[in-house]
């Protein structure tokens, strides 16, 4: 039982446009993106065909990241444990991933797909892992079996990636990094993730409302939110879909939810993701400090 609202939604302004542009309604364009309901808002002359960029872009990132794609990079890659010349892209993902890996102590782990796997199994069942199921699921993982270089990434025989903590994120970027080389400012991306670059198209940051309460003005930063309980595996709310890659078991009802903010949204979203794995708010702090302007906005109890 897979729970959590996702989507994808774009809003920006073109940089330096006229006063009867900004007043005119914004061109809209809507699809599916990242397995979801998408939504692009383009205020500029040009609207239709920037969008048509934008979203041709997030159709070849999800052809690198998806795990819902059979053709996708990353599903090429758990098939058969290899890819030769990998795409740029997932080299700096998986990069970035492995840095989030060593300032968590590990409670990042994209390797955690078999248990993932499992779990979906079970849950679809109406039961749960036995704990030799998880211990041979559990075996399958670890990064540091994970070996990349520009001319190859392999994996050890069984283990299998997932990216869903950090690739919407990094989509997230990738957008909004397009969208300014095609000279738009004011930019507002959500992907589950949220990516500002610039103000609101009237000025002031972007507010945005936390789920848990309270409110982040965002302006030049990401903001990621992660929950426990977002996903569920069960009807009864009982397991979470963010699982300890040491125990196998989804993460202690600690938190409610997560929200941070960063310089980049790949960063806030894998952070977060980790975050909610975390004791206390001490040992959130800890895990952020490797990392240049990193905040944690709330960390709400159970």
């Amino acid at each position: 039982m897979l729970t959590r609202r996702r989507f994808l939604t774009v809003s920006a302004a073109a940089l330096g446009a006229s006063m009867a542009h900004a007043a005119e309604p914004p061109f809209v364009w809507q699809g599916i993106a990242l397995g979801a309901r998408a939504t692009i808002r383009l205020s500029h002359p040009d609207a239709a065909a920037i969008t048509a960029r934008a979203a041709a872009e997030i159709s070849r990132l999800e052809g690198i990241f998806s795990l819902y794609r059979a053709d996708s990079a990353v599903m090429r890659l758990n098939a058969t444990g290899r890819l030769d010349a990998p795409p740029p892209e997932l080299l700096e993902c998986l990069s970035l991933a492995g840095a989030v890996h060593g300032a968590t102590e590990g409670l990042f782990d994209p390797t955690i797909q078999p248990l993932w796997a499992l779990w979906a199994q079970r849950a679809s069942a109406g039961t749960r892992p036995s704990a030799a199921e998880l211990a041979s699921a559990r075996a399958l993982g670890g990064w540091g079996e994970v070996r990349l270089d520009a001319s190859e990434i392999t994996l050890a025989p069984g283990m299998a990636l997932t990216l869903n903590g950090i690739a919407q994120g990094t989509i997230a970027d990738r957008i909004a990094a397009l969208l300014q080389a095609e000279g738009l400012t004011d930019i507002l991306i959500d992907t589950g993730e949220l990516r500002a670059l610039g103000e609101q198209p009237g000025g002031g940051a972007w507010p945005v409302r936390l789920a848990q309460g309270g409110e982040v003005a965002l302006c030049a930063r990401a903001l990621a939110t992660s929950s426990p309980v977002g996903t569920l595996f069960d009807a009864e709310g009982r397991h979470g879909h963010i699982l300890h890659p040491t125990t196998g078991e989804p993460a202690l009802p600690m938190w409610r939810a997560i929200s941070l903010s960063a310089p980049s949204a790949a960063l806030a979203d894998a952070l977060s993701t980790a975050a909610c794995l975390a004791r206390s708010r001490t040992e959130i702090e800890r895990s952020l400090s490797g990392f240049g302007q990193v905040r944690c906005e709330a960390a709400i109890a159970a």
